[in-house]
């Protein structure tokens, strides 16, 4: 069994990544832009498709390092068994989706093959 790496505040920006499906749509939606209100973050579009390297739908919050350690609790607390990727920002995007990234949930397996050279 992979070992799920936690989230470490140890850059400057991040982006969370809210995955889910059809069927936790309404809940997803909820829980970004309760988190963009909560936090007074930048909450980007719900995508009901398949974005970058994400391999399910997905709404990305954007947050720095201020605000890690209480957004990544509330997350924990209030995912309801949906899984978050929680990625640096760090200008390296192969790095940020792979060495810089950690999981609330389990981690799904992202397609990276778009940040090889």
């Amino acid at each position: 069994m992979k070992e799920i790496k936690r989230p470490v505040n140890s850059h400057g920006a991040y982006h969370a990544h809210v995955y889910f499906e059809q069927e936790t749509l309404e809940f997803a939606s909820k829980l970004c832009k309760e988190a963009g209100d909560r936090f007074n973050l930048r909450v980007g579009r719900i995508h009901e498709v398949l974005v970058g390297p994400h391999p399910k739908w997905s709404c990305q919050i954007t947050f720095g390092a201020k605000d890690f350690d209480e957004l990544v609790l509330w997350l924990e607390q209030n995912r309801k068994g949906l899984t978050v990727l929680i990625h640096a920002l760090s200008g390296n995007d192969l790095k940020d989706h792979t060495i810089y990234a950690y999981w609330l949930g389990d981690s799904i397996e992202l397609d990276i093959s778009m940040f090889s050279a």
